[in-house]
């Protein structure tokens, strides 16, 4: 902490590009077949999520860098205004800590793997530096160490760096300890370490001498049982020499074993040292030593609560106060002496687990920190608290989404956040705001659920099983947890207790606690259905860091989930019987009785998978009674290999399916479409995976989506949307995965235009950002209107790319590049390209319009706004690619219409794919209906005949008008004396300007914003503005153009005299006086 910071043969016809053994930062070549299907960021940001590190820029203090525990890294150059991500491609999403080079803040040094001892953590691959701000990063090394806690840059010698690793949390070994670097982080040396189980939690260093270190170790295990934050490997250490050498610092320190230890050095006076120590049951204390280090005095037993000094613990020294210490906690505590007494920092409107708080060194009321619910400013000393409310990096454990019309709801338990819903989608042309999420139900949120065709019936739970039935018509959630009866154990509930809503009946619903409940009455009462389906052990005689411990050792209960408990649920869609439980503790149980009787399988008896392996998924076949999915995950044994299974006989046997998944990638939940049995899709510990055969094959898709690990997916099946909970970067939607259904090689051989789903037709309502400034945040709406989606086998090669290609492989070989000829290169440069033609008609084939789209191999995606262009002309210097972008475009009707796909290359036109039909239908009906609805059509055409007339004139004056400009300047060229010539110019020239009036208004007054008699085109404007609403043109707006027309009529003659005579005459005396002829 630091205190100022994706059928075989389909694959031959193309590939995706696959990660190797770690996600790679950069691919050198990236296939575009999927890069039209791009999954969509939704947010939400308004209740943030964990930070793990804040670094304020001493050279502009509007710059910060933040490090998000499960989110990569982010970037403000505006105090929190905007920001941008830093490390969305990168291998890791996981943050520790993040330090600015002191000599040079446009250095940027980052820890990966979060630095607390939570049962939801990520790793990293090492420590990472960027040279440019952030723009580009370099893994430098330290790949094994998981969890970076600190690092610290040498203030006199860049390329000095000491580097606090706390090493794996789940297994031994790895990179742990203090490593040093003298290259600027090319070699590291370990120059601090302990025993297996033993890290670096933390180090400071004297601002007085660079030479004078402090570090603390730190011994933990934690596993899917149980966690143990402390041992004899944890110490406080000094060095005088650079960290070459260490003393292990005694006098006045605890002789018991210590856990986590939280260091700060004050600034003010450098010899005094501070500790906060972690001892035995979570009891602790503040530490001091005045003298560098040489005797310690305790202060107070205080310690960190909450969830456990594990979590928290680090110790910061105020830079303006002496003696005033900030402890980290889930409510942050101070201390104005030293740490004798210690207060609870002010935080109201504020998120509590508080891990990382920053300074201005010029401000001493001035503090950012950094909580499980984001980040946080206060110019007051803590007095009142400004919350940044734009960034998207909340932590979703598991989702739901319901069936609400016209858009559906997306619920999400997070972790620290509550349970969350919001839409997916708005109105509003900016998209979903901030304000159109709401809180659900209390606490950490975890796995919902919803009932079909009843959107506001929602099922929300706190951690551990707390569940709740929400109404969300009154808000009311009324508590539905299964209890046990009387005399009998206690229910043991996972931290992410699983529910599952029947297929068979909305109204059913199941439960897992260490056996399966069921209820018919949507939670009002329940019945267990199984026994206890666990191993049912003492957690605490299960071995941990490598053997059984007393009990007196540094076990941390609070701190520990609940074991041996159900995870997963599976009920088959096909038969109401066949139920399935897996477990935390390796076990996968199935009934094909409905509960009657359960058949146990330990999955140590399944091919190649360790028999402690957490079952985090199970999933029926929604197609076939006898096939079933299991998604297992041992990562909390060290191993972060996918396990993923298949069985098609009931589970009697099981298959290995992760072929195309990365060998540190865990799977987290897999998902089947409901129309194609074949297409499944995956949520891992790095992204999403598709497959089109059932698992044989796995694809990753990458366009849209960050680093991140996902823990969810679920399908609305009416919109057949891929929706995704990230754990640490919010929701994101596939919008119509429908194109990838029934996919075979043949198909990706040859172009295809695909079935567009239903097109939803309404008024959006405008609004950006408007007066709220540029914090204010959004995510984007999908594509308003008919979205097609069509894929091609290549992209378009040019003349060019194909010379420069064979020209690159004879460069390769070595041997000459002729020189291609002139008219070659002349031929290259008039290409004139390729490009997609959309033609749209109604379902009696009267056109509607076009769209041009890009010829790009893949798939691709454009949308048709549902609008019609009434254009009558063109400007030459302004023509849109998309005709219905036009503002007066009319509102097509509901109904069926059909959409064709042309190619045009070089000019030559083709057909492509069949024509696909699709629907239009209006989903917001107006309260009233316009009585005069009935004459739009002819409207329409009356509008369109006169503004075609009207338009056209208009260009003839407007031109006239700049050749009468013109010929007034060349009367200098007369070849005879002023007189006539000028007289009759001038004459016309305000004949020229009344008819500009009366065409568009006074132009003085319009310059000071004057009233004017309305003009015609203002008349004209008035007429076209009924196409702005679905509603339709209005009385007044059909009144509107007759008096255009009238207006327009009574100056045709006018117009058209000195159009058609009095400007050619003019020209005409100019040219028989000698003017040269003047040339357009």
């Amino acid at each position: 902490m630091t205190n100022s910071k994706f059928f075989i043969a389909l694959m031959m016809i193309f590939c995706f590009a696959l990660n190797g053994s770690a996600q790679k930062s950069s691919e050198t070549k990236k296939d575009s077949t999927l890069t039209g299907l791009k999954f969509r960021s939704i947010g939400p940001a308004f209740m943030s999520g964990r930070i793990a590190d804040i670094a304020i820029d001493p050279n502009n203090q509007n710059i910060w860098y933040v490090a998000v525990g499960s989110g990569g890294v982010w970037k403000t150059v505006n105090s929190g205004t905007t920001w941008t991500p830093l490390t969305d491609k990168e291998s890791f999403y996981s943050t520790g800590c993040i330090t600015l080079d002191p000599n040079n803040s446009n250095v940027v040094w980052l820890g990966t793997g979060e630095n607390v001892g939570g049962r939801h953590i990520g790793i990293g691959d090492g420590i990472y530096v960027s040279y440019d701000g952030g723009k580009s990063w370099k893994n430098k090394g330290l790949k094994k160490s998981e969890h970076i806690s600190k690092i610290i840059v040498n203030p006199k010698n860049s390329d000095e760096i000491w580097v606090a690793a706390q090493g794996p949390l789940w297994s031994s070994g790895g990179e742990r300890g203090l490593y040093k670097t003298t290259d600027g982080g090319d070699t590291w040396k370990l120059v601090l370490s302990d025993n297996e189980w033993t890290g670096v939690t933390d180090i400071v260093i004297d601002p007085r001498n660079e030479n004078i270190l402090y570090a603390a170790t730190w011994q933990r295990h934690r596993n899917v049982a149980a966690y143990m934050g402390g041992g004899p490997g944890t110490a406080i250490y000094k060095s005088t020499d650079g960290g070459e050498s260490w003393n292990k610092l005694k006098t006045g320190l605890p002789k018991t074993d210590m856990g986590k230890i939280g260091l700060a050095i004050s600034p003010i006076n450098p010899d005094v040292i501070y500790a906060a120590i972690e001892l035995e049951r979570r009891t602790g204390g503040i530490y001091r030593s005045e003298n560098q280090g040489l005797s310690w005095k305790k202060m107070s037993n205080t310690v960190s609560g909450g969830t456990g000094p594990h979590y928290y613990q680090e110790l910061i020294a105020s830079p303006h106060v002496f003696d005033k210490l900030y402890l980290m906690n889930n409510s942050t505590l101070y201390s104005e002496d030293g740490g004798k007494t210690f207060n609870v920092m002010k935080k109201l409107n504020k998120h509590g687990d508080d891990h990382s708080l920053t300074f201005r060194p010029d401000d001493p009321n001035y503090m950012l920190i950094g909580t499980d619910g984001g980040i946080y400013e206060s110019f007051d000393g803590s007095e009142t608290w400004k919350f940044v409310s734009n960034l998207p990096i909340t932590q979703f454990y598991k989702l739901a989404v319901d069936d609400a019309e016209p858009f559906y709801n997306i619920y999400g338990g997070t972790q620290d956040n509550n349970s969350q819903g919001g839409p997916s989608r708005t109105f509003r042309t900016n998209g979903i705001a901030n304000s159109d999420w709401f809180v659900l139900l209390g606490g950490d949120g975890h796995q919902p659920a919803t009932e079909p065709g009843n959107p506001n019936i929602v099922y929300a739970q706190s951690q551990q099983g707390n569940l709740h039935r929400v109404d969300r018509t009154t808000g009311e959630a009324v508590y539905i947890k299964p209890q046990s009866d009387i005399d009998e154990p206690y229910e043991r509930n996972n931290w992410d207790s699983p529910i599952l809503v029947s297929h068979h009946d909305p109204k059913r619903l199941y439960f897992g606690t260490q056996r399966v409940w069921k209820s018919d009455d949507r939670g009002d009462s329940w019945t267990p259905i199984s026994k206890d389906l666990t191993k049912n052990e003492e957690r605490l005689s299960l071995p941990i860091m490598g053997k059984q411990q007393s009990w007196d050792a540094a076990w941390d209960v609070y701190a520990m989930s609940t074991y041996n408990t159900i995870t997963s649920l599976a009920e088959s869609p096909l038969d109401e019987n066949v139920l399935y439980a897996g477990t935390d503790d390796g076990i996968i149980q199935y009934t094909k009785n409905g509960g009657s009787s359960w058949t146990k399988l330990l999955v140590g008896s399944l091919p190649n998978v360790p028999s402690t392996a957490f079952v985090n998924d199970i999933k029926a076949d929604l197609h076939d009674v006898n096939t079933v999915y299991i998604a297992l995950d041992n990562h909390k044994f060290g191993d972060y290999k996918p396990y993923l299974l298949k069985s098609t006989n009931g589970g009697k046997s099981w298959k290995n399916i992760v072929n195309g998944i990365p060998g540190n990638t865990l799977i987290w939940r897999i998902v089947q479409d409901h129309v194609d049995p074949n297409l499944m899709f995956l949520a891992t510990e790095y992204g999403i995976y598709v497959t089109l055969n059932q698992g044989e094959k796995w694809m990753k898709f990458s366009e849209g989506l960050p680093t991140i690990s996902f823990r969810d997916l679920a399908i609305q099946k009416r919109e057949n949307d891929l929706v995704a909970a990230s754990f640490g970067r919010g929701f994101y939607i596939l919008d119509d995965y429908s194109p990838l259904r029934n996919m075979d090689a043949r198909s990706f051989s040859s172009a295809a235009l695909f079935k567009p789903r239903k097109a939803l037709q309404y008024k959006p309502v405008s609004g950006g950002t408007s007066s709220q400034g540029g914090s204010y945040f959004t995510a984007k709406n999908p594509d308003y209107g008919a979205v097609f989606t069509y894929y091609l086998p290549e992209s378009f090669k040019s003349l060019k790319a194909k010379r420069q290609k064979s020209e690159k492989q004879l460069k390769k070989e070595n041997k000459n590049i002729p020189f291609p000829g002139w008219d070659v290169l002349e031929t290259e440069k008039n290409e004139e390209g390729a490009s997609i033609i959309m033609v749209i008609k109604d379902s009696k084939g009267n056109f509607i319009t076009r769209i041009n789209a890009p010829y790009k191999k893949g798939f691709n995606r454009v949308a048709w706004n549902l609008k019609i262009p009434t254009n009558t002309s063109l400007n030459i210097e302004r023509i849109n690619d998309n005709p219905s972008t036009y503002y007066y475009s009319t509102f097509a009707d509901q109904g069926i219409y059909e959409v064709s796909m042309f190619s045009k290359i070089n000019g030559e036109i083709k057909a492509l794919s069949e024509s696909q039909t699709f629907e239009v239908v209006r989903i917001r009906e107006n309260v009233l209906n316009n009585p005069v609805a009935t004459k739009m059509d002819s409207y329409v055409e009356d509008l369109k005949t006169f503004k075609a007339e009207y338009e056209s004139i208009v260009n003839d004056f407007n031109t006239a008008s700049k050749k009468l400009d013109a010929l007034s300047k060349a009367t200098v060229y007369a070849k005879s004396n002023p007189g006539v010539i000028e007289r009759d110019i001038s004459a016309l020239k305000k004949e020229m300007l009344a008819l500009k009036q009366l065409l568009g208004g006074n132009s003085a007054k319009a310059e000071v914003g004057e009233k004017d008699v309305q003009s015609i085109a203002s008349r004209l404007s008035v007429a076209q503005r009924g196409f702005s609403t679905i509603y339709g043109p209005t009385k007044t707006h059909m009144k509107s153009l007759e008096m255009a027309k009238s207006l327009f009529y009574r100056v045709k003659p006018r117009l058209t005299k000195l159009i058609d005579v009095e400007v050619p005459k003019i020209e005409k005396a100019l040219l028989d006086a000698g003017v040269p002829q003047i040339l357009d």
